[in-house]
């Protein structure tokens, strides 16, 4: 098993309590931290691409932070770096032109206290015979829409829902008909937008009461997967990974959750590049009801909201099952101090069906080998919803993401049968159509960074002098060459796929290496291409963006997503329309879920999955799984 270098190791370390701790003492020694700031992001950056002269020279572990003044002074954009002691760059930003910072977790409570004091608010409640005490209020972010005195101040949105008890669902009961607008920098109340009382909601949706579970079931008899002699896969320098034929490191991001760096593949004698960083660097849930309470909703949960932040500490036999091991990443705190999520990553291996079978009439021979993958996940919590981020690597140099949504559907109050833009799950209880739409950031290395994308689709050949009876059909592949001709969709009806190939690197065939990406095509976003949702998340637009590497272009909507009226991030990538063949290339692939709420869906919602696969085509010389022992159950193997 390769032993990592010391090099690599320290390059793509996770972010330690020291180092964090150091950044707040540099900007404070800086005179950039005080009482008044908060660390609305920080985030270890990655290292820059090297030339082979420069292998050697010492890492630098440099750290980004987004500062905000609470008190309404600008914004800033700053580069630490912890190996120097210094800080390296310092950007002020003008928030009308560049967006706001992420919404801070303490905005949260804000929003509900100054409404509790707004007499437009508290006016709308006691027409609603209401107790303010038992009213919730979702701090939801702003979007850009035609309030032109919005531009350039914190603004966030609020819904009510009622909540009888402390252990009630108030997603249960949705305060419909009204919205109010917040700015949470100056505290004051913009708009309180009263539509009228709408009938609550009465039925609970208490998923644990006995009155909705019933009995418990007693039928399931225990599933206890072991490994007496513990994981095929190991953990060196705190979080590089070997497993099977496989290495990488494993990365976690305030923003991104957990990162993929530098994934390999053993083949023979050769450590062969396939990404060099893996990850979801958006997602955007876009909301389809029209309403005027509603008709702003839409929420960009990676770029205003930082995914990983919210990252779940995970439990053995609950979250993951098996012989699991955990990694705690160090995130930094509202105010610059180090918090540990505890067991936040889970790795695991675990079985995954055939992986190869033939029973062959003519030589006797029967084959049979079982498939395992490796998996790297986490799970978070945003508001209603709960997501978990898986990885898997497979046997066979396979590479699969899927996200797993599930928590509670975001609801609202049903307006009546036939209502176009929502369902109704229970008596009076309705839920909007709406998106949950990802972007994978895939910054590949096949066989080192000179890589180029095709799109391949079938071709039905018609009948001809050729084609005489009809039966033939083929494929053909289009070059991607410019950033302009690789904004691309996705067609299932021809079975687009994209290849991604190393012209400088052959296989014994004489072709280039490549490994195929495979989309699941369902629906992009589905919002009217003039809307505010549209510009804002261009990138939802399309199946598939290519640009060229640049290290500063890490987010597909751009560095500033909450109040950014739109254009930035690929849109503003793309539009250098650099050439791509043979380049150091990064793929941004965008796949979701499109969501009409089931009665299935409440009061809980079972996993709903989506995602997308990477696989070798034509990368190995022949099938990479020939020398996968049979599989040794209790009294003997599995056949030859």
């Amino acid at each position: 098993m390769t032993t990592p270098s010391t090099e690599l190791t320290t390059a793509y370390a996770l972010a330690t309590a020291e180092e964090i701790t150091r950044v707040r003492e540099i900007l404070a020694e800086a005179g950039l931290a005080g009482d008044n700031i908060r660390f609305a992001y920080l985030g270890l950056l990655d290292p820059p691409r090297r030339s082979a002269e420069a292998e050697d020279a010492p890492v630098q572990r440099r750290f980004r932070t987004f500062l905000h003044d609470i008190t309404g002074g600008a914004p800033k954009d700053v580069t630490v770096s912890v190996t120097e002691g210094t800080v390296e760059s310092v950007r002020e930003l003008v928030t009308g032109e560049t967006g706001e910072l992420p919404v801070l977790e303490e905005e949260f409570a804000v929003v509900e206290e100054i409404l509790s004091q707004d007499e437009r608010w508290l006016k709308a409640l006691a027409d609603r015979n209401l107790e303010l005490a038992k009213v919730r209020v979702a701090p939801l972010s702003a979007g850009v829409f035609e309030y032109p005195e919005e531009k350039g101040r914190r603004i966030l949105r609020g819904l009510a829902f009622y909540q009888n008890f402390p252990e009630d669902s108030p997603w249960a009961h949705p305060i419909d008909g009204l919205v109010a607008y917040v700015d949470v920098v100056n505290k004051t109340v913009d708009q309180v937008l009263d539509f009228g009382p709408v009938p609550l909601p009465a039925e609970h949706g208490n998923y644990t009461d006995p009155e909705l579970t019933g009995p418990l079931r007693e039928t399931q008899k225990p599933i206890n997967i072991t490994q007496p002699e513990g994981p095929s896969f190991s953990v060196s320098g705190g979080n590089h990974v070997e497993w099977e034929k496989w290495s990488f490191d494993v990365g976690f991001d305030v923003r991104e959750g957990v990162v993929l760096h530098n994934i390999a593949f053993q083949d023979g004698d050769r450590k062969r590049p396939i990404v060099k960083r893996a990850s979801i660097a958006e997602m955007v849930v876009p909301y389809g009801d029209p309403s005027p309470v509603r008709s702003w909703q839409n929420y960009f949960d990676t770029g205003e909201y930082l995914v990983g932040q919210y990252a779940n500490s995970l439990e053995l036999g609950c979250d993951c099952l098996g012989e699991i091991t955990y990694l705690s990443p160090v995130i930094a705190d509202g105010f610059g101090n180090p918090r540990e999520i505890r067991n936040g990553i889970c790795m695991h291996e675990e079985d995954w069906s055939i992986l190869a079978k033939h029973s062959d009439l003519w030589t006797g021979i029967n084959y049979t080998r079982r498939n395992r993958r490796m998996v790297i996940s986490f799970f978070t919590t945003i508001g209603n919803y709960d997501y978990g981020f898986y990885w898997y690597l497979y046997l066979d140099g396979t590479i699969e993401f899927e996200a797993k949504a599930t928590g509670i559907v975001f609801t609202s109050a049903y307006p009546g049968k036939d209502y176009p833009y929502a369902s109704q799950m229970a008596p009076g209880l309705g839920a909007p159509y709406h998106q949950h739409l990802f972007s994978a950031r895939l910054d590949m290395a096949l066989d080192g960074l000179t890589n180029r994308v095709e799109e391949e689709e079938a071709v039905r050949v018609p009948v001809s002098e050729e084609n005489p009876r009809g039966n033939a059909f083929t494929r053909k592949r289009t070059l991607l060459a410019r950033e302009s001709e690789a904004v691309r969709e996705a067609n299932m009806a021809a079975g687009r796929t994209w290849h991604i190939s190393n012209p400088e690197s052959l296989n014994r065939l004489g072709e280039p290496v490549g490994y195929k990406l495979l989309p699941q095509g369902q629906p992009m976003l589905l919002a009217d291409a003039s809307s505010s949702v549209a510009r804002r998340a261009a990138f939802a637009t399309k199946d598939l963006w290519v640009t060229r590497y640049a290290e500063e272009e890490r987010y597909p909507t751009g560095d500033f997503v909450n109040q950014h009226a739109g254009g930035a991030g690929l849109p503003a990538y793309v539009a250098q329309d650099r050439e791509l063949d043979g380049e150091d290339i990064v793929i941004w692939h965008t796949f979701g879920l499109t969501h009409y709420p089931r009665p299935e869906d409440w009061p809980i919602m079972p996993v709903d999955t989506v995602g997308f696969k990477l696989r070798p085509d034509g990368f190995f010389d022949r099938s990479p799984v020939l020398d996968v022992p049979p599989s040794k159950p209790a009294g003997g193997h599995c056949h030859r």
